[in-house]
């Protein structure tokens, strides 16, 4: 969900403002992913890497999930959706990992939208800690495979994604989701965030539908498996 200080300030606004409107489209986003059927959305909302930023804004950050929680849990769960929240929850304050216990307790046993939010982490950290419950779990072993990893992975109870998406114009991943984006089609788009409507999802999908998703097979192969499948 890139864009939101870059948005404000194409505004002449302060960054801040830009945030605050961020969590409204996520609010659009959710709403539009539920009338379309999706049933995974996953939102990369605070990086390892923020952490970077200017503290006040990192701050403003951290109030804007609190004030996010406080607002939309309730709501979530009243309309079927999981919400998870995955990364190193840590070094956030005791409060705000209270909140995220209670928030995805509440909502476990949704199943019509799961709403997962990347927070404080990063596609490296999740493959590292995986890796140290794998090796944790089998002592004795030295060869392991994909399989044995999987399930330490920290959205192991999700598919792998179809579609990433990123807005604000850049065109790279930045360390989200490093394992389970393999096979994702990518999808880049100028518009910011806050900008980022139904309309604009719409238009993401359109383009993921269009595409061929082979998985390491020709074309030949794939047509003839969606006939067997027709």
């Amino acid at each position: 969900m890139d864009g939101n200080g870059r948005w404000a300030t194409k505004r002449f606004l302060p960054r801040v403002a830009g945030h605050v409107k961020g969590v409204d489209a996520v609010h659009g986003i959710v709403e539009a992913c539920v009338a379309r059927g999706v049933e995974y959305l996953t939102l990369f909302a605070f990086s390892s890497e923020n952490w970077r930023r200017p503290a006040d804004e990192v701050s403003l950050l951290m109030r804007l999930f609190v004030t996010a929680l406080e607002r939309e849990v309730a709501k979530m769960h009243a309309n079927g959706i999981r919400l998870k929240v995955v990364g190193d929850l840590t070094r956030f304050d005791a409060k705000l990992q209270q909140m995220i216990a209670d928030a995805e307790r509440r909502t476990a046993n949704n199943a019509r939208l799961t709403v997962t939010i990347c927070a404080n982490y990063g596609g490296r950290w999740d493959i590292m800690q995986a890796v140290g419950k794998m090796v944790a779990a089998y002592p004795q072993i030295c060869d392991f495979s994909e399989d044995q990893l999987a399930p330490y992975l920290a959205m192991a109870y999700a598919p792998e994604p179809d579609l990433f998406i990123r807005t604000g114009g850049e065109e790279r991943i930045s360390n989200f989701l490093l394992w389970q984006l393999a096979y994702a089609e990518l999808y880049f788009t100028d518009t910011y965030w806050p900008d980022f409507d139904a309309a604009a999802l719409d238009v993401a999908i359109s383009s993921y539908q269009q595409r061929e998703r082979r998985f390491g097979r020709t074309s030949a192969q794939v047509s003839v498996e969606q006939k067997k499948a027709s």
